[in-house]
């Protein structure tokens, strides 16, 4: 797998795509190599000039491309709502926007930001979509971890992060959370004998704009890896046919092991339970009996 590369996706003519957080960082290589093998791909962004801006890069890369700009806030569940309201049909959901290392903030319904924006906003949005997912042939939700979620801890008296907070383990802990939602998608994909695949991908230490603030800014451009590389595990897990549900793809497209808290069926079932409070989606078409 490790000599794997873009030029080995297959033809994606007639699938149809979204990928949050298209306009920056591992989105937009992403999006334009759906693009170019053929996809039709929405891509997503909270700033209409950044997100037609994003069009047009892959319009001169991919002349012809199918794609079309959406708004999409994750830290808003009614621009989530408005957003999957808009999606007429779908075949595979690329939960790539995120948000890290920020001094603490709050979503518009009043969540932690990285925990709102990186695992609620994705898990509304997934949820919201999955009745389009399971209509599709083969459908595929690929959302992006990191190997951050070592990092996290899930405190469900202290969501909000009031009693203490880290910009580092706020990101491990919405990271560990993405793992968690992937593997009990999963779980529960193949408890209802769906045909949809999730996936997790670890891109790898990437120069992006996901960190928006802080001393590392400056220095990333210098010591990471370019964003096109970024995004061939995501590229991977969205294409290949030699991919699993459930599994965690690294650089060079590596299986990777995920933490046992990761894996915790019990934690990840706890979650998806309070998600789901939270936001008031219910994924109710794979839900346990």
């Amino acid at each position: 797998m490790s000599t794997w590369t873009p030029s080995d996706m297959p033809d994606l003519t007639g699938r149809k795509a979204v990928v949050t957080g298209a306009n920056s960082g591992i989105g937009l290589p992403t999006a334009l190599e759906l693009a170019r093998h053929g996809a039709e791909v929405v891509v997503t962004a909270r700033d209409a000039a950044k997100g037609e801006a994003t069009l047009a890069a892959i319009r001169r890369e991919v002349p012809g491309a199918k794609v079309s700009y959406r708004r999409l806030d994750l830290a808003d569940l009614a621009s989530v709502r408005e957003f999957a309201s808009t999606i007429d049909r779908l075949d595979l959901l690329v939960n790539n926007a995120g948000i890290g290392l920020i001094p603490r903030r709050l979503t518009k319904d009043g969540f932690e930001l990285q925990f709102g924006t990186n695992h609620l906003g994705h898990f509304a949005l997934t949820g919201l979509l999955l009745p389009l997912l399971l209509r599709a042939e083969k459908a595929r939700v690929v959302t992006v971890s990191s190997d951050a979620h070592t990092r996290g801890r899930i405190d469900f008296d202290d969501l909000a992060l009031e009693r203490g907070y880290g910009r580092m383990s706020a990101y491990g802990r919405s990271k560990l959370a993405n793992l968690l939602f992937t593997l009990e998608l999963q779980r529960r994909a193949v408890k209802a004998g769906a045909g949809l695949l999730s996936v997790a991908t670890h891109p790898g230490v990437t120069a992006t704009n996901i960190v928006k603030v802080g001393p590392l800014k400056p220095l990333m451009a210098l010591f990471m890896q370019s964003a096109a590389a970024g995004a061939v595990p995501s590229l991977y897990a969205a294409t290949s046919p030699e991919i699993r549900g459930g599994e965690f793809v690294g650089p060079k497209t590596k299986l990777l092991t995920s933490s046992g808290t990761a894996r915790s069926g019990e934690l990840a079932a706890r979650l998806w339970e309070v998600s789901s409070r939270l936001t008031g989606v219910r994924f109710e078409e794979i839900a346990y009996s």
